[in-house]
C-alpha cells in the first residue's frame, strides 16, 4: 500500500509544480495597471468616472464592489476611460471597492490592487434587513450539506451521502479559484457490504469559458478495515451560487488495486466552496 501512496503524492506533486511555474511565468508577464482618476460626479445623474492606462495594449474590465462588473475595453489599447451611471446600483456603504481585470493578447489576466471611490453625500445608502449572524448561519448550513452521489458497480446500486472540505489551495492569477487544492471527503453508501469511506485527494481546476472549470482529480480511499483504494475523478463546474458556492456534477472511477471485481463508479452533484481552505 506505501507505493499506492508514493503514486498519490508524486502525482499530487507533479500537478502542484506545474502549476506553480506556470503561476511564476505568469508573474513575469503581468501587466502594469496605473489608476489615474476614479471618481463619482456630485451632479444628477450620479456618474463614475474612471481613468487607467496599462503597460500594453489590454483589453479590460472592471469590477465594483464585487457585484457588478462592466467592460471597459473590448479592443486592445492601452489607454483606457469608462462613464457609467449608477443611478440604478445599490450600495450599503459610502466607500466602494472596485479593482480591473486586464488581458493581453496572450490570454493573460491581471488583476490590479483595490482602489475606492465615495459616493456623493445624496446617494441614499441601503441599510440591509439582513442579519449578519443570520447570514453567516445559512451559509454554513449550505456548506455543510452533503452531495447526494449515485453509486453503481458489481455489487449493484447504491445511493450515497458524501461530504469534500478543501483543505489546502493554491491561488492562481485571477483570484476566482485555485488552480488546485488538497481536500478530505467522507462518504456514506447506504444499503453496501462496505459503508464508510475516507478520501484524501489532489484535485486540479481549470478554467472553462462557458462552464465555471474542469477539475480532473485522484484520491486515496480506505475504510480502516482493510479497503483501500484509489479513484480516478473528473468535475465540471456548472455555475455559481450566491457568489461563494459552484454548483457541480462529478464522476468518479474507484477500485481496490489486484482485486478483480473491486471497482464501482459514483455520479454525483454538489457545491464546492473553499470558505475553509488554507491558501498559499
Amino acid at each position: 500500500m506505501l507505493r499506492y501512496l508514493l503514486v498519490i503524492f508524486l502525482l499530487a506533486s507533479l500537478f502542484s509544480f506545474n502549476n506553480f511555474a506556470q503561476d511564476n511565468s505568469a508573474e513575469s508577464d503581468s501587466v502594469e495597471i496605473t489608476v489615474i482618476d476614479s471618481y463619482v460626479t456630485p451632479e444628477k445623474p450620479h456618474t463614475f468616472l474612471l481613468s487607467f492606462y496599462t503597460s500594453v495594449n489590454c483589453k479590460t474590465k472592471v469590477v465594483i464592489d464585487n457585484k457588478y462588473t462592466y467592460p471597459v475595453s473590448d479592443t486592445l489599447i492601452d489607454s483606457h476611460n469608462l462613464k457609467l451611471d449608477i443611478s440604478a446600483l445599490h450600495f450599503k456603504k459610502k466607500e466602494i471597492p472596485f479593482y480591473i481585470l486586464a488581458e493581453d493578447s496572450a490570454g493573460h489576466v491581471t488583476k490590479s490592487d483595490i482602489n475606492t471611490f465615495e459616493l456623493p453625500s445624496d446617494v441614499k445608502i441601503e441599510e440591509g434587513d439582513s442579519n449578519f449572524l443570520l447570514l453567516c448561519l445559512f451559509g454554513a448550513t449550505v456548506f455543510a450539506l452533503p452531495d447526494p452521489v449515485f453509486v453503481t458497480g458489481p455489487q449493484g446500486n447504491h445511493f450515497s451521502l458524501t461530504k469534500e472540505i478543501p483543505l489546502i489551495s493554491f491561488r492562481s492569477k485571477n483570484f476566482v479559484y485555485p488552480f488546485g487544492y488538497f481536500s478530505a471527503e467522507y462518504s456514506y453508501i447506504f444499503k453496501s457490504d462496505t459503508k464508510n469511506f475516507v478520501r484524501v485527494g489532489y484535485k486540479e481546476l481549470i478554467e472553462l469559458p462557458v462552464f465555471e472549470y474542469v477539475s480532473p482529480g485522484v484520491d486515496f480511499f480506505t475504510d480502516f478495515r482493510g479497503y483501500n483504494g484509489i479513484s480516478g475523478e473528473v468535475s465540471l463546474g456548472l455555475f455559481r451560487l450566491l457568489n461563494t458556492f459552484t454548483v457541480y456534477t462529478r464522476y468518479r472511477y474507484n477500485f481496490k488495486p489486484g482485486e478483480t471485481g473491486s471497482q464501482f463508479n459514483e455520479i454525483s452533484i454538489g457545491l464546492y466552496s473553499s470558505f475553509f481552505s488554507v491558501y498559499f
